[in-house]
């Protein structure tokens, strides 16, 4: 038994592990994994077994991060890059030219790529939040006027996208799994 006398010592916070933490080092893991795609060459296999084998759960700079959630980390790699064409489609549609595609810098464009694809593909989380998660990463590299510029692009791919989450009439089918989150009608 230890007896403290005075202030007991700081111990260091352990990362949070909930699955909401999970998903949100997912997030950054991919656009991590897409940007060095991007940079390097390599494929998204590669990337992403030298990212997970290296990385996850590991210690970098002193700190050991929240474990990622593997799963989500690769389904948006291996989407995003096997999709990259038609999100770069869309991204393309809702930058607003020329001031918002010269800041789209490679960091932001993968920022964009990885919401994007999540915005097409993971119908199971509501748009709010992935707009909330892939601005905060935006916000997590950058401190001027970017992580508005991301929030913008991405509001305009999600109302492409996802019209029924916005209320918009004839906004289309409401895919099987599509996460439930419109407004109440009515006097509520």
């Amino acid at each position: 038994m230890t007896i403290f006398v005075g202030k007991r010592p700081k111990t260091p916070p352990k990362p949070r592990s909930s699955a909401k933490a999970r998903r949100s080092a997912a997030r950054l893991a991919a656009v991590q994994v897409l940007y060095e795609i991007a940079q390097t060459g390599k494929s998204a296999t590669e990337a992403l077994a030298g990212f997970i084998e290296f990385r996850i759960g590991h210690e970098v700079d002193g700190e050991t991060f929240v474990a990622a959630d593997i799963t989500l980390l690769t389904a948006i790699v291996r989407g995003a890059n096997a999709e990259q064409a038609h999100i770069d489609t869309l991204i393309e549609a809702a930058v607003r030219p020329p001031l918002e595609r010269e800041r789209l810098e490679l960091l932001l464009r993968m920022i964009l790529v990885a919401g994007t694809w999540e915005l097409l593909r993971n119908h199971e989380m509501p748009s709010a939040i992935l707009l909330a998660e892939y601005v905060g990463i935006a916000t997590a590299f950058y401190g001027g006027a970017e992580p508005g510029l991301m929030n913008g692009v991405l509001d305009r791919i999600a109302r492409n996208l996802r019209p029924y989450e916005f209320g918009v009439a004839g906004g289309g089918q409401i895919p099987v799994g599509a996460a439930q989150t419109f407004p109440a009608k009515g006097g509520d």
